[in-house]
């Protein structure tokens, strides 16, 4: 049965790789949408693919836009009638020689405020045995963080709502240069992770039953060391990153296993079909 597959930030990196994966590994007649805020990157990216025998469709998608990621949702609802696979993989990059407070206010807006949104748009869409995932990092753990702001992401009592205030919260805290007296990271990084893990655990819990009954899929995915220009300048040592196209092949087992098998990370952050601990 063919599917309906949505990969964001698809241009570059790892999410070109794993939109490459799934035109490959999908059944035919699927459709797998690249999606990419720059509509020329898009285009570019897609005629790359295509010059290797694959077929991905162009998927104009700005994350941080509202109307952007609701006018999406709107088309394939109108086009499909559902979606199989939502792979949240858009992210803002982190500058190493510009100061955090001048970007943290995009960072947290695209990478949480973005999965809130994709959450928002595309989670009624899901099919049965649909797999709705965001690629996050190891750094997410919650055991990352200060034990005085555990409460805040505790999964069992939180809302997505709640989420997203604590990371608003966090920006003016860190653009004010008070973060680290309220106990957060020097790095916005790892706040920021820990909030999509969050996000995805309190998601996972709130259609626990629905994903039970019909099959859904909804966790955290840790590709690890990815040998790309996000990470390169974070890493002296790139001899054991993986590339882009190894990382797909690592992540993308939940979207082909059958629901029984990719059922059990249900909730979790997982890193090469292991699942890491919240805490």
């Amino acid at each position: 049965m063919s599917k309906i597959a949505l990969v964001t930030g698809a241009n570059q990196g790892l999410g070109y790789a794993m939109v490459a994966r799934l035109c490959q590994e999908l059944p035919p007649g699927s459709t797998v949408y690249l999606g990419a805020r720059d509509p020329e990157r898009g285009e570019a990216a897609v005629a790359r693919l295509r010059e290797q025998g694959l077929q991905p469709s162009l998927a104009r998608l700005d994350v941080t836009d509202d109307t952007s990621v609701q006018a999406l949702a709107e088309t394939v609802a109108r086009r499909h009638g559902g979606i199989d696979i939502v792979l949240s993989n858009a992210a803002a990059r982190i500058g190493k020689d510009v100061p955090q407070a001048v970007q943290v206010r995009t960072f947290i807006d695209t990478n949480n405020h973005g999965t809130y949104r994709m959450i928002r748009a595309f989670g009624h869409l899901l099919r049965d045995g649909g797999r709705f995932l965001v690629v996050a990092s190891s750094f997410g753990s919650l055991g990352k963080l200060d034990s005085r702001l555990h409460d805040r992401f505790d999964p069992a009592t939180r809302s997505l709502e709640d989420i997203e205030r604590v990371m608003d919260e966090y920006v003016e805290l860190v653009e004010r240069g008070e973060a680290e007296l309220h106990h957060w990271p020097a790095w916005i990084n790892i706040p920021s992770k820990v909030a999509q893990v969050a996000s995805m655990k309190i998601y996972a819990r709130q259609r626990q039953a629905e994903a039970t009954e019909r099959g859904l899929t909804i966790a955290a995915l840790c590709p690890g060391l990815v040998d790309t220009d996000a990470s390169r300048p974070w890493f002296d040592d790139m001899s054991s990153a993986q590339s882009p196209a190894d990382a797909a092949k690592n992540v993308l087992w939940i979207c082909t296993e059958p629901a029984e098998s990719a059922r059990v990370v249900h909730g979790e952050l997982v890193q090469h079909r292991r699942v890491i601990p919240w805490l």
